[in-house]
């Protein structure tokens, strides 16, 4: 037998069963933290699908060079013709 608070007597079991109650705030203080990860993990998620999209989207556009003249001096301002 073991002695609680105040000088009561409590068994093996009762001591085992209280030692496993959790306050409220336990409870809150880890669910709180289980949305605020799971609401992280959605908003990266999020980021990346569209970062793809957009990556596709320039992936798939065709690409236009302007080479410019053959001769860079052809068009050059120094050049009276």
């Amino acid at each position: 037998m073991l002695t609680g608070r105040g000088g009561r007597v409590m068994t093996k079991n009762k001591e085992k069963l209280r030692a496993q109650v959790k306050s409220r705030w336990y409870y809150i203080f880890w669910g709180a933290a289980t949305l605020s990860v799971f609401a992280g993990q959605m908003h990266v998620g999020n980021g990346f699908t569209r970062m793809s999209e957009s990556l596709d989207k320039v992936l798939e556009s065709p690409i236009i060079l302007d080479i410019g003249p053959r001769d860079p001096w052809q068009q050059h301002p120094s050049i009276i013709r």
